[in-house]
């Protein structure tokens, strides 16, 4: 789906949670996943000036979960490990976004080009 304003933020939050409680997440694990697309959707707007999320159903083995691709073409991130660091911010929020985000799932990546635009891959796996 494309990210190009607050309601699309809204609309986001409710198909992860969505996809969350079809892959039988509890009430703690969906609401982490949820957090973290929160502040994935909301960098992609600010920071990256829209785009898209990708919500996938994933399974492993006999683990199911959900993977989240947030892609933007905005200015891209110069340094992804400051970008990582809680505190660092590039706007005028308190820089733990994107860090907070790694955290709440269990795989977490980026891929970003100066200039071209950023994709984060974050995927959360069901404990249950």
């Amino acid at each position: 789906m494309q990210i190009r304003s607050a309601e699309d933020m809204v609309l986001a939050r409710h198909q992860v949670r969505s996809a969350a409680i079809a892959a039988g997440f509890s009430l703690v694990e969906q609401t982490k996943i949820v957090t973290a697309a929160s502040e994935l959707v909301r960098n992609c707007l600010v920071h990256g000036g829209g785009g898209s999320i990708t919500i996938e159903q994933v399974s492993r083995d006999a683990r199911r979960g959900v993977r989240l691709t947030v892609c933007d073409s905005g200015p891209g991130i110069a340094d992804i490990n400051m970008a990582l660091q809680d505190g660092y911010s590039t706007g005028r929020g308190l820089g733990y976004g994107l860090g907070g985000a790694k955290r709440l799932v269990d795989e977490f990546a980026i891929e970003s080009e100066v200039g071209r635009g950023t994709v984060v891959t974050a995927t959360r796996w069901s404990t249950q």
